[in-house]
């Protein structure tokens, strides 16, 4: 009996996993093919940024034969994704709640809620504010005897790229709390260090955003930013949980 128990354990554990994907899988179903009569329009309010800068009579192209279907289908996918992350993340959540100790719960719920809203916050600014200034700015030095017409696939990799760079950006304070919760770095230590992060931030905007100078300071000014924010939160939340977590883990080995 005692060899079975870990077995049964192990195959609930499995089953419980299996139906929290399910759950997680069918939300996302069920929010695409509710969207899917909008497949067309939801892509012209992605491509309106760059719509809105291109000459009069331009227009975006597609050089494929089916990529007028399949780009507004992934499009679409990719919005019916992010508007059931609250639901997935609560999945996960319920999944792997019940093994954390009560601190841990405490640390990681806001952490998770609040990575999620940087995520979307870092959206949101590369949509409404970058994507206008450095199409604007890339638009102005296109001579008068050229009219851009970019592929529809091109701009939803050139976007999605985007998208990920700014939306894990904006991820740094969570980084840096963690950092300094696990003990890796103290916020002495960070702030030592704050000339080579604001080098660094310089660096990666360069590699990871298109060769123009606005959307590389626009990317790289919000990680200097976000960073001292980070040190800030960090700063505050880690003065009283050093003990906290270590009453937390004496009265837990003291359990019966």
């Amino acid at each position: 009996m005692s060899e079975a128990f870990p077995e049964e354990s192990f195959i609930s554990h499995l089953i419980e996993l299996r139906t929290r994907l399910l759950r997680t899988i069918i939300a996302v179903a069920v929010i695409f093919f509710c969207l899917m009569p909008w497949a067309g329009a939801i892509y012209d309010l992605l491509a309106s940024p760059l719509i809105d800068t291109l000459k009069p009579g331009a227009h975006l192209i597609a050089t494929g034969v089916v990529t007028p279907f399949f780009v507004p289908i992934k499009v679409t996918a990719l919005v019916a994704f992010v508007l059931a992350l609250p639901y997935v993340l609560y999945q996960a959540w319920a999944f792997v709640a019940p093994g954390l100790y009560a601190h841990e719960r405490r640390l990681a719920l806001p952490l998770v809620a609040g990575s999620v809203l940087l995520f979307f916050a870092g959206m949101a600014f590369c949509y409404f504010f970058v994507f206008r200034m450095v199409f604007s700015f890339i638009a102005s030095f296109a001579p008068d005897s050229v009219t851009p017409m970019p592929d529809i696939e091109q701009y939803l990799s050139f976007v999605m790229t985007m998208f990920i760079a700014f939306g894990m950006t904006f991820e740094v304070p969570i980084v840096v709390i963690l950092l300094v919760k696990i003990g890796m770095v103290s916020v002495a230590k960070l702030r030592e260090i704050r000339p080579y992060v604001i080098v660094g931030a310089f660096i990666v905007a360069a590699i990871i955003t298109p060769p123009d100078v606005v959307s590389q300071i626009m990317l790289a000014v919000p990680i200097c930013l976000l960073y001292e924010v980070g040190i800030l939160v960090a700063g505050v939340v880690s003065r009283p949980v050093a003990v906290t977590e270590h009453e937390v883990e004496v009265a837990e080995e003291h359990k019966p």
